[in-house]
């Protein structure tokens, strides 16, 4: 079967694009969500510490992040960590004693609970901790920050 020069060069292309990888921060401190990369813009909300954001764009001293809820805005950078959070977003998603659906609950944790992560496996599991210490794996589909 011929293919045409089209054909063969979108698919060479596709071939070596990666695919996209998002690259997620928490918030360290207080961060104030700006609609521009200015501290002379709109402020829009506050963000509390440990608050997981999808980072889009990263400039000198500002960062555009996407929220859990989608909105997007611009941060300092100052304000972020690289200590790797999640957002629970499943009404009530149970953390297991190991990554299995059988596995014993450890703890129950209700939609917007900011779970601390300790570990991404690869088969749709991710060990989390909570603030309070407790441990476990819950579901990847049951979280947002990953």
């Amino acid at each position: 079967m011929q293919r045409s020069i089209a054909t063969r060069l979108l698919l060479l292309c596709a071939l070596s694009v990666p695919a996209y990888a998002a690259e997620f921060r928490s918030v360290a401190e207080l961060a104030v969500l700006y609609d521009a990369p200015s501290l002379k813009s709109i402020k829009r909300f506050v963000l509390g510490p440990g608050y997981p954001l999808e980072v889009l764009v990263r400039l000198d001293n500002m960062t555009k992040v996407r929220d859990s809820g989608g909105d997007i805005g611009w941060v300092e950078n100052k304000t972020l960590s690289e200590t790797r959070t999640v957002i629970v977003n499943a009404a009530n998603a149970e953390v297991r004693a190991n990554p299995a659906p059988d596995a014993q609950v450890v703890f129950r944790a209700d939609k917007g609970l900011l779970l601390e992560v300790d570990e991404t496996l690869s088969n749709g599991w991710v060990k989390v901790r909570h603030r309070d210490g407790e441990s476990g794996y819950i579901r990847t589909g049951a979280v947002w920050g990953l």
